[in-house]
């Protein structure tokens, strides 16, 4: 009796500017050597590897956006949100990056899809094994980028004062951003003070090791983590650095980091990145804005009543400026966890993953 072939297909990306993937060609080309996986690959021109790159590994390849005519059996894989202004009932099993399990602006929309499809969600956010501890994360490209684009911001505050920061386009590799950081910081001929808050984790290690690699002495990064936040905030000490990047992993109400109060009296401080992004979460722990920027809008201006600028960074798909390097390392990571999908009923990483669902599906009917 033959085994039953798990079939994964792997959707065009539709959120602007998203050139990463959920599976790379070489991820790809060791499931199938596995033997118990067929993967169809929808036609994408804005994912970092060329449709030529899955077909050479033995990917079938499909027309982009052609998922919703999937066989039933298919699970559609992708990273970011389904398109948007689509509520159609959603028949299939997905693994995505869903963005509903906080109580995100909308999540009882998204959710109720999957019910009304008598669908299934494996939210890649909450595929985590025995530890508790995620199986694959961008976090640490995630703070990476963010820091990347903190000090650009910063840079172009002092050389290009008042001017609008131009759009972001990805970058071929690490080196070649580094590089740009490097030949701006010479320029202005000082350097920032750069914190980073969570700098113990995924993300907020990638925020420290880019400010290193930028050039940034030791003694101008300051590392926040669990022990330093302890007392509660608000923190002084973020109005005394030029750069805040928040890479905390929120998953309570806590007292908020920044406040309007401070924002508007004396500080150093002119430019923030929220990593973590949790813009529409009712427990953000900078409260001063509400909306998510974007790589051709990248900078909000807080209003402040210090005449000195606030500008804040609030994209929530950093890594996809280094798409490449972002895509081989979390598909890898997630490599171990997907060889269990034709074992997905017993498997412990794909169990928790669906009772998880079930949870937050139970929980629309008690929750505001």
């Amino acid at each position: 009796m033959s085994t039953p072939v798990t079939h994964l297909w792997l959707r065009e990306e539709t959120k602007p500017m998203e050139h990463r993937a959920a599976l790379s060609p070489d991820v790809c080309k060791k499931l199938l050597a596995d033997g118990r996986f067929k993967i169809t690959v929808e036609s994408c021109k804005e994912r970092i590897f060329a449709d030529s790159e899955y077909e050479n590994v033995g990917c079938t390849m499909v027309a982009g956006d052609s998922w919703r005519q999937a066989p039933a059996n298919a699970i559609i894989t992708g990273l970011k949100e389904l398109p948007e202004n689509d509520q159609t009932p959603l028949p299939h099993t997905h693994i995505m990056f869903a963005h509903c399990y906080k109580r995100q602006g909308g999540w009882k929309d998204v959710l109720s899809r999957f019910v009304e499809g008598n669908g299934l969600l494996y939210d890649l956010e909450f595929l985590q094994d025995d530890s508790g501890r995620r199986v694959a994360a961008f976090g640490f490209y995630a703070g990476f980028t963010g820091s990347a684009v903190g000090i650009d911001a910063w840079c172009h505050q002092q050389l290009h004062s008042g001017e609008k920061y131009p759009t972001i386009t990805p970058y071929p590799n690490e080196d070649v951003l580094i590089a740009e950081t490097k030949a701006k910081l010479a320029q202005i001929g000082k350097m920032p003070k750069i914190m980073v808050m969570g700098a113990l984790g995924r993300c907020g290690s990638g925020a420290v090791s880019y400010a290193r690699k930028a050039g940034i002495p030791e003694e101008n990064i300051i590392k926040w983590d669990m022990a330093e936040t302890a007392k509660g905030g608000p923190f002084a000490e973020i109005m005394e650095a030029d750069i805040f990047v928040n890479c905390i992993y929120l998953s309570s109400q806590i007292p908020p980091f920044v406040t309007q109060q401070q924002i508007d009296a004396d500080r150093q401080l002119s430019v923030i990145v929220d990593v973590s992004c949790d813009t529409t979460n009712p427990f953000n722990p900078i409260p001063i804005y509400n909306v998510n920027t974007t790589f051709d809008n990248a900078l909000l201006d807080i209003p402040s009543a210090n005449s000195r600028p606030l500008q804040l960074c609030s994209i929530d798909h950093l890594p996809t400026m280094l798409p490449r390097e972002a895509s081989n390392q979390f598909s890898a990571d997630l490599l171990p966890t997907l060889l269990q999908l034709p074992e997905r009923t017993t498997a412990p990483v794909w169990t928790g993953a669906e009772k998880l669902y079930h949870e937050k599906v139970e929980s629309m009917a008690t929750t505001d």
